[in-house]
């Protein structure tokens, strides 16, 4: 077996339709996969190699104590040095918890669907951005956004409605993606129809992402890099 991995669930139901914990096991890792959203973590973080930030329906600004207590766990474990990658709101609380409370704002409007990010020069030689190429595609659906000016952040990929796709903090292991690299195409198609109402009011056309879902591999060399960097046998 591999490195050991905490992978912080943030969401109403725990396993969620990417099944990440399958997705790093299969890579060798051994996955402690713990409900954060319910209140559930570890007591140390001894003995982990890497923490993998899911997404939540909720904000990192929000007052809740799991919120809280995961801002207290990422800004332990960067002074440990142990790589972090976060998506969606797993991107937002580690900016929040690493670059400050007022780095995650609410957008006046929705950013959906599945698109082409520009890349910018930070991700040559990245550790897991490395592969990406000049343009990255991948699903991204958020409300919520890290602002892209903080003096910490090196900026990887941007979009046309949000300059801050995907992040690095300082020269430390610790990445945000705003999308969804983690999903695959089959996947998300059953995710666009099972948040179906929700990606609607939102403003998501559930035909047309059904039409241009992708695998996005160049976007899961990111997971698996990450995944490497974590000690997986396999990735």
């Amino acid at each position: 077996m591999g490195g050991k991995l905490l992978l912080l669930q943030n969401g109403p139901k725990r396993d969620g339709v990417a099944r990440l914990p399958e997705r790093f096991a299969g890579w060798g890792l051994d996955v402690d996969a713990r409900w954060a959203y319910a209140g559930d973590f570890p007591d140390t973080l001894a003995g982990y190699d890497g923490i993998f930030v899911t997404g939540s329906p909720h904000g990192a600004y929000e007052d809740i104590p799991f919120i809280h207590r995961e801002h207290d766990l990422i800004r332990e474990a960067d002074s440990l040095g142990i790589p972090m990658l976060g998506v969606c709101f797993g991107s937002q609380i580690l900016a929040s918890a690493l670059c400050g409370r007022d780095q995650v704002f609410r957008r006046p409007f929705c950013e959906v669907g599945n698109k082409w990010l520009d890349v910018t020069p930070a991700a040559r030689g990245d550790e897991i951005a490395g592969e990406i190429g000049e343009r990255v595609y991948m699903f991204v659906w958020h409300n919520d956004e890290v602002r892209a000016d903080h003096p910490d952040m090196r900026i990887i990929a941007t979009s046309d409605l949000c300059p801050n796709q995907i992040w690095r903090f300082r020269d430390h292991r610790v990445w945000g993606i705003q999308g969804h690299p983690e999903v695959t195409k089959e996947q998300a198609v059953v995710w666009f129809e099972q948040s179906r109402a929700t990606m609607e009011r939102d403003g998501a056309d559930i035909d047309a992402l059904k039409a241009t879902a992708d695998e996005a591999l160049p976007a899961k060399t990111m997971l698996s890099k990450f995944a490497a960097l974590c000690g997986a046998t396999a990735a």
